[in-house]
């Protein structure tokens, strides 16, 4: 057993303990395979992360993410929040620019750009490529529509949005209709990773959120996800391409859970930048 640095931190939160957490166990390069994922099961949080030395000389660190179910090649609010760690454990990244500090992690999908505004303590990541995109073909929509218990007319549109996760998203005709939902879990495939995002009304949903975000995959062993940076990546890089969305909003998830989790979207023209705030809730040690 050796005591190894430790972090649980609250990502996308608006407040205390608002949003998702993410425990995050530096040090870990010595660790196994089956030694991560017995922790990430013990923690029971949707995802726990290892910081390791990089392979390359242009990422700051690797991190590896596993769920309770096992090990994912890239997610979003892991991302941020190990961000947060590594640089609360004393990492220094090695390249800073005017606007805060870039940092490059290694990752199953390869190199992500997180930057962390210090001034106004938020984080964000450059939205990866999508690894499949295009339309659901009618079998695989109508057994998610049914699992959620959505009528046609509910749907406005759906694709797959998979940037490392399979996410299959739906935009929904609005807001309520995603709080909404009752899924049925059981009628979930084990590979299925299902977001719904529908819009808000001026002056109907929370105030300062344009949209609401919904994540179920219950095959990895989290039938909902309180906030989730890959699937808002996701969303945002489609709605985008298509006209769908404006260049800048502001998504609200986790509201079913008691969660008030914001996520903020933002295409510079050249990148989708995805952030939130992180804050610490939990430091210390750990003996793995």
């Amino acid at each position: 057993m050796t005591e190894r640095r430790f972090f649980q931190v609250d990502v996308f939160g608006d407040g205390p303990a608002s949003g998702n957490p993410v425990a995050v166990v530096c040090d870990a390069a010595d660790l196994t395979d089956d030694e991560m994922a017995r922790f990430a099961r013990w923690t029971n949080l949707s995802e726990t992360t290892f910081v390791l030395p990089p392979t390359t000389g242009e990422a700051d660190y690797r991190l590896r993410i596993f769920t309770p179910g096992g090990e994912l090649p890239f997610a979003g609010h892991p991302t941020l929040g190990s961000a947060h760690a590594w640089l609360a454990a004393g990492g220094t990244p090695r390249r800073r620019d005017s606007a805060g500090a870039d940092l490059v992690q290694e990752c199953g999908i390869g190199l992500v750009t997180v930057r962390h505004d210090a001034a106004a303590d938020r984080y964000a990541f450059v939205a990866p490529p999508l690894t499949r995109s295009g339309p659901v073909d009618d079998a695989d929509l109508d057994r998610v529509r049914d699992a959620l218990g959505l009528r046609p007319s509910d749907v406005v549109a759906a694709n797959w949005v998979s940037n490392g996760p399979p996410w299959l998203a739906l935009l929904l005709d609005d807001g309520q209709t995603v709080l909404d939902l009752r899924p049925d879990m059981g009628a979930l495939g084990p590979e299925d990773f299902v977001g719904v995002v529908g819009p808000w009304r001026a002056g109907a949903g929370p105030d300062g959120v344009d949209y609401e975000v919904r994540a179920f995959i219950p095959g990895v062993g989290v039938p909902e996800d309180p906030v989730t940076g890959s699937l808002n990546a996701g969303i945002a890089v489609w709605l985008r391409g298509g006209g769908l969305v404006p260049s800048s909003y502001v998504a609200a998830q986790g509201t079913a859970l008691g969660r008030t989790g914001r996520v903020s979207v933002t295409d510079d023209g050249d990148q989708i930048w995805i952030g939130g705030r992180c804050a610490s809730v939990i430091a210390g040690t750990v003996d793995l």
